[in-house]
């Protein structure tokens, strides 16, 4: 995993969709940051395309450009939150160069089709799964510890958001 070609990417899309389990239990403990972040801008350059592709609206370089730091920006946010209570509350330890790839791979696999707005909530479904699934067969962590910690990362990552949102929408009074 460390010459980066597009054919090393289809590969390792279709490694993901095909057998996510067997993808994810041969990540290597040394994994460098860079092929699964390469991962991820490509699948959210493709991504973006897309949308941009289907836009009609004059500012639709502004929504794509908008959508593109959102794809790259919620892994961070999402794999933050989520390390952060694995490290408070669990018992085994991961670097988070590997807790991040686990959720670059997932993203990267789901946002190519998450701008199809109808099927929004089963791809973010299918990227939890995903996740759960990398938690699972690749840092051994125990069924029922993997839907705890994403639980509480989903509900962590809610109220921060709502918060933000009540902040500004506080500030906008002023």
């Amino acid at each position: 995993m460390n010459n980066f070609t597009i054919k090393c990417y289809i590969n390792t899309l279709s490694q993901i969709v095909r057998k996510p389990g067997k993808f994810f239990s041969k990540i290597p403990e040394d994994l460098e940051i860079k092929f699964p972040f390469v991962f991820l801008i490509i699948s959210c350059i493709i991504s973006s395309c897309i949308v941009f592709l289907t836009q009609t609206q004059d500012n639709s370089f502004l929504k794509t450009g908008i959508y593109f730091i959102n794809s790259i920006g919620m892994v961070f946010i999402a794999a933050g939150f989520s390390y952060a209570l694995m490290t408070m509350f669990m018992k085994k330890r991961v670097t988070f160069t590997r807790f991040f790839s686990i959720y670059v791979f997932s993203t990267g696999v789901t946002v190519l089709v998450s701008w199809i707005s109808f099927c929004i909530w089963m791809i973010e479904l299918w990227k939890w799964w995903l996740i759960g699934t990398g938690m699972i067969k690749n840092f051994g962590f125990k069924k029922s510890h993997t839907i705890i910690l994403l639980a509480s990362s989903v509900l962590i990552s809610v109220l921060f958001f709502w918060s933000l949102l009540l902040a500004f929408d506080a500030l906008k009074k002023i």
